[in-house]
C-alpha cells in the first residue's frame, strides 16, 4: 500500500474523560499517519447511548488539541467523509445490514427480550449472544415478510459454524479462530442503532481507513470484523494491536479504582508534553538510550516494530521524573508564567516577587501542584518545633543555634542593601570570622526564616525573598523560642 495514502482514525466513545490508554492509542494512531504524510481522523463513536457523558466529546477534542495531536478530519473541522459522529450517520448503516441479509451473511432476528432473558442470555441489541437463535434458519423470504408486516427485529451476523478465520496483526502476527467459537453478533439493534462493532467496520470502509490501531481487548472481535469485510468484498485494513497499560502486574489502569485520567494528571500539575512523552514509552521502545522526545522527534523515531506485545506498567515515579525534567528545561519566563497561579494561591503579599519564588522552585519542582505546600511559609511562618534547629550533619544543637541566630541578626540588621549577594557575603564572612562552618550558621537562619526543614532554596534565597523586615522579625521569633527553651 502506498504510504502516502495512509489514513488512520482515533475513534473514542464519549463516555467520560480521556484515559491514559486512550490517549496512547490516539498518539500512536497520529504518529502512524503523520510519519508517512497520511491523514489522521477523529471519529466519535456514540452508538452506545446509555453510556454517553455530556461534554465528553468536547473533552476529547480539547485533549487532542492540547497535546498537539491535530486531526485532519473530525466533528469540528469537517472533511470529505463526514459526518464524524456515528449517531449522525445512523441512516447509513441499515442498507449495509440489509445487504448482508440479502447475501445470506446476516439475518433478521425477532426474538423478544423475554425469551432471551428466559434463556439466560443478554437482551436484544447486545453485541454478544451465545445462544442458538431460531431466527437464523428462517428462509429469507419468510423473514422479509415479517419485516414488511411491521414486526420488531434486530439484524445479526450469520457466523459460519465450520472452518476457521485468520486475522493478521502487525504486532501479534497471525491469529486463528475456530468459527464454531464465534457468536452471531448483533449488527443493527431493534431501535435502529448499529452496534459498535458493525458501525466500526462500515465507517472504516467508507472513510478509507487503511490502518487500525486498537487495544488488545478487540482481538476477540477481529475475526468477526474480517468476516464482515469478506462478506462485503471490502479490503481489510492493517491491524496494529497494543497491549494494555497496567497499574501493576495483575490489574489494568481503571478510573473506578482511582487511577488517573489525562485530566487528573493535568490537574495534579503534570505538563502535557511530559505526559505525552511518558505514555509514548508505555508499550513502545525507540531503541537506544534516549527517552526524551518532543512530538516532532517522536514522528522521526516512531516505528510500529517497536511496539511490544507485553503489557506496560504505569509508574507514577517515572512520570514524576519526566515531569521534573521538562520543568527544568523550560525557560525561567515560561516556568514563571505556569507557576504564578500556584504561587499566588498561597502568597498574597504583593512585596514578595513571583519571579524570585519561581526561580528557587524551578530546579526543585516535580509537579506544579506541589508548589503551594513548598512555599506556604512565605505567607505566614508556621508554628514549628524548635527541635528543627538540631542538625547532626552541621553539628548544630539548640544552644549553638541560638548563638548563630544572634550573630546573624547583628550583621543582617546593619546590611546596607538587601540582595541575594549581600546576604550571602555577610553570612559567609560571619562564619569565617568566628571559625565556624557555613552550614552551622545557615541552618538555624533557614529554620527561623521558614519554620521548615525542607524548603526550595536555602537561607540566603529565603531571606532575600522575605525582605529585611520580615526576615529579622522571624529571626527574633526564633531567638525567643530558643531562649524560652533554655
Amino acid at each position: 500500500m502506498n504510504s502516502n495514502k495512509i489514513r488512520t482514525r482515533f475513534a473514542p466513545s464519549p463516555t467520560g474523560y480521556m484515559h491514559i490508554g486512550g490517549l496512547r492509542t490516539a498518539l500512536y494512531t497520529y504518529l502512524i499517519a503523520k510519519k508517512s504524510g497520511g491523514t489522521f481522523i477523529l471519529r466519535i463513536e456514540d452508538t452506545d447511548r446509555a453510556r454517553l457523558v455530556e461534554g465528553a466529546t468536547e473533552v476529547i477534542i480539547k485533549t487532542l488539541k492540547d497535546t498537539g495531536l491535530i486531526y485532519d478530519e473530525g466533528p469540528d473541522v469537517g472533511g470529505s467523509f463526514g459526518p464524524y459522529i456515528q449517531s449522525e450517520r445512523r441512516d447509513m448503516y441499515r442498507p449495509y445490514a440489509e445487504e448482508l441479509c440479502e447475501k445470506g451473511a446476516a439475518y433478521y432476528c425477532y426474538c423478544s427480550e423475554l425469551s432471551k432473558e428466559s434463556s439466560r442470555e443478554e437482551p436484544i441489541g447486545s453485541s454478544r449472544d451465545l445462544f442458538s437463535c431460531p431466527c437464523r434458519d428462517l428462509k429469507h423470504e419468510d423473514s422479509k415478510r415479517r419485516v414488511e408486516a411491521g414486526e420488531q427485529y434486530a439484524i445479526r451476523m450469520k457466523a459460519p459454524k465450520e472452518g476457521e478465520t485468520k486475522v493478521v496483526d502487525v504486532v501479534f502476527g497471525e491469529i486463528v479462530t475456530q468459527n464454531k467459537e464465534l457468536d452471531d453478533m448483533v449488527l443493527l439493534k431493534s431501535d435502529g442503532m448499529p452496534t459498535y462493532n458493525f458501525a466500526n467496520v462500515v465507517d472504516d470502509h467508507l472513510m478509507g481507513i487503511t490502518h487500525v490501531m486498537r487495544g488488545s481487548e478487540y482481538i476477540s472481535s477481529a475475526p468477526k470484523y474480517n468476516l464482515l469485510y469478506q462478506a462485503f468484498g471490502w479490503e481489510i485494513p492493517e491491524y496494529i494491536t497494543v497491549s494494555p497499560i497496567m497499574r501493576d502486574a495483575q490489574n489494568k489502569l481503571s478510573k473506578r479504582h482511582g487511577d488517573p485520567t489525562y485530566d487528573d494528571l493535568l490537574n495534579d500539575g503534570y505538563l502535557p508534553d511530559a505526559i505525552l512523552n511518558y505514555i509514548a514509552l508505555l508499550g513502545w521502545s525507540p531503541g537506544g538510550e534516549n527517552e526524551f522526545f518532543t512530538l516532532g522527534e517522536l514522528l522521526e523515531a516512531f516505528d510500529v516494530s517497536g511496539i511490544s506485545k507485553s503489557p506496560a506498567i504505569f509508574d507514577i515515579e517515572k512520570l514524576n521524573h519526566f515531569n521534573s525534567e521538562y520543568i527544568r528545561k523550560m525557560t525561567p519566563e515560561d516556568f514563571e508564567k505556569l507557576a504564578e497561579p500556584y504561587i499566588r494561591s498561597v502568597i498574597t503579599k504583593e512585596d514578595i516577587s513571583v519571579g524570585a519564588v519561581a526561580k528557587i522552585l524551578q530546579a526543585r519542582c516535580i509537579k506544579l501542584s506541589d508548589i503551594p505546600e513548598k512555599i506556604d511559609f512565605f505567607e505566614k511562618l508556621p508554628d514549628y518545633d524548635i527541635e528543627l534547629f538540631v542538625h547532626q550533619k552541621s553539628k548544630t544543637d539548640k544552644k549553638i543555634a541560638l548563638d548563630m541566630l544572634i550573630k546573624a541578626k547583628e550583621v543582617l540588621e546593619k546590611l546596607p542593601e538587601w540582595t541575594n549577594e549581600s546576604i550571602h557575603d555577610i553570612l559567609i564572612e560571619t562564619a569565617e570570622k568566628f571559625s565556624i562552618k557555613n552550614a552551622t550558621l545557615m541552618w538555624p537562619v533557614r529554620i527561623a526564616a521558614a519554620g521548615k526543614a525542607v524548603t526550595p532554596g536555602g537561607a540566603v534565597e529565603i531571606c532575600s525573598i522575605l525582605g529585611r523586615e520580615e526576615t529579622l522579625h522571624r529571626i527574633n521569633s526564633g531567638i525567643e523560642k530558643l531562649r524560652g527553651d533554655n
